[in-house]
């Protein structure tokens, strides 16, 4: 019998810093389907690992996570987009830190618009292969390979992608034209990750919406995604950035993983990368208090 709630997600919804959902939906993926099942499987995967982090010097039974399970999704997109935005707000509204298991990209939209709304000057950052910055794909505006396009034109300009290596001439262009800040996974392996992250924090300066993407990663770490691109970033190199970054982030989401392309190894590292974002968000929000206090 698998488990139904992310380990350690111990606490109920008014006490809760973090709140964790699923949305398991993945109409529009175009490659590989099968991430509406991943909720489930990094739930199952969390309990893998110890409740205390020696890298963070953390132990997540001290910290207030509850697990909302998973949303209701509709059959088609547009109407799961709407559907799910009704929690996003709400989580926001009430200070919660909302951690977004997909199911396929498109569904980072509600959540990063909600955060929006409460916080004007948010950034975002995407770990992601591919640019996915179409105006529609296969007949569909809101297709997974249109969630940066979306960003970018409706929630902020103050956007950021790291690990690409995957899009269409036109969205090299569009890059171009519109000086949108992208980080390959060729400049990351010849600058450094904390070269790419001294520009990426003096770009963005202040609240920050954090998706990850799981394909960002080389697929000889991650094979199971919905689709695989090759050289790649490496775990480490997420955990770096999910380190930087998780003092400013105030929503956060993990997607696009298939599991059934491997033997959980992809579930694993996904569990483990959210864990690491609370544990890491969880170490700076302490310090910052005690820092307050003195």
């Amino acid at each position: 019998m698998r488990n139904t709630i992310f380990a350690d997600a111990n606490s109920d919804y008014k006490k809760a810093r973090y709140v964790i959902c699923g949305v398991p939906f993945d109409d529009t993926s175009c490659f590989r389907k099968g991430s509406r099942i991943a909720p489930q499987e990094m739930r199952a995967a969390s309990y893998n690992f110890e409740a205390y982090t020696n890298f963070f010097d953390v132990d997540l039974r001290d910290i207030n996570i509850h697990d909302a399970g998973d949303l209701g999704v509709a059959e088609n997109v547009d109407a799961t987009l709407d559907m799910i935005s009704v929690h996003a707000e709400k989580y926001v509204t009430d200070g919660k830190i909302p951690i977004m298991l997909g199911g396929e990209h498109s569904l980072t939209y509600p959540f990063a618009n909600a955060c929006k709304k409460k916080y004007p000057d948010l950034g975002f950052v995407v770990l992601d292969a591919h640019m996915d910055l179409r105006e529609e794909h296969e007949g569909e505006r809101n297709s997974h390979a249109c969630i940066s396009r979306h960003i970018i034109e409706e929630v902020t300009k103050k956007y950021v992608s790291l690990g690409i290596r995957s899009g269409t001439r036109e969205e090299y262009q569009y890059v171009k034209e519109n000086n949108v800040m992208v980080f390959s996974a060729e400049d990351v392996f010849s600058a450094g990750i904390e070269k790419i992250l001294k520009e990426i924090n003096d770009f963005i300066k202040g609240p920050v919406y954090l998706s990850i993407d799981m394909d960002a990663i080389d697929p000889a770490y991650a094979p199971a995604l919905g689709t695989p691109e090759p050289y790649g970033l490496t775990p480490r190199d997420v955990r770096s950035v999910i380190s930087c970054l998780a003092p400013y982030v105030v929503g956060f989401d993990l997607v696009e993983i298939a599991p059934a392309y491997d033997s959980g190894n992809t579930a694993l590292l996904g569990a483990k990368l959210v864990r690491d974002f609370i544990a890491a968000s969880a170490k700076k929000l302490d310090w910052n208090n005690n820092l307050n206090t003195d």
